[in-house]
């Protein structure tokens, strides 16, 4: 399947979008044809931590898309079920703060940007019907990151302004650009 791998080479310039090997899902895991998958900071922070000497890596870890196969011990999921990525790896209980074996989908496990993913059925809701895919495919970390920035830490109100300034220059730019022309 066709994927978006870092490898070999520290930062961007070790990404390609490649063959890459498709998985069958697990006892309790589900895979997922992507509909659509979003790119964040976060996948650029992955590029220089993903170890050379690692197996290569498919980044992202926000995404969505259809059920196209179950494990054996899945129940709540069927085949043709519409689904978002929950990336929070091991996040099962709400708790202040994460657990010592918390990970983020996209590193240290294969994440998001290739056409296929194989996750925990723990780690999917199902698709509101109200929401497109790009919004979807972006709600688990991009947009819960915004929502937690604002809501939470700057305690924005509806009577508040917020002024967002634009993609602007250097690495992300370049990032984005890279993708696009891909």
């Amino acid at each position: 399947m066709k994927a978006f791998v870092h490898e070999g080479i520290q930062g961007i310039a070790g990404t390609y979008l490649r063959e890459h090997k498709e998985l069958d899902p697990k006892e309790n895991e589900v895979r997922v044809r992507m509909k659509y998958a979003g790119v964040n900071h976060r996948d650029l922070f992955v590029l220089d931590r993903h170890a050379l000497t690692d197996p290569p890596l498919v980044i992202g870890s926000d995404g969505a898309g259809i059920i196209e196969l179950v494990g054996t011990a899945v129940s709540d999921f069927k085949v043709g079920d519409e689904v978002i990525i929950n990336p929070s790896l091991r996040w099962l209980q709400k708790t202040d703060a994460p657990p010592v074996d918390f990970e983020i989908l996209g590193l240290p496990d294969d994440g998001t940007l290739a056409k296929k993913v194989v996750i925990s059925s723990d780690n999917i809701e199902r698709k509101r019907e109200h929401l497109s895919w790009e919004e979807a495919g972006v709600l688990s970390l991009a947009a819960l990151t915004a929502y937690r920035a604002l809501f939470t830490q700057a305690e924005v109100n509806p009577t508040d302004t917020i002024l967002l300034p634009g993609i602007g220059g250097g690495e992300r730019s370049r990032f984005y650009y890279y993708l696009l022309r891909r």
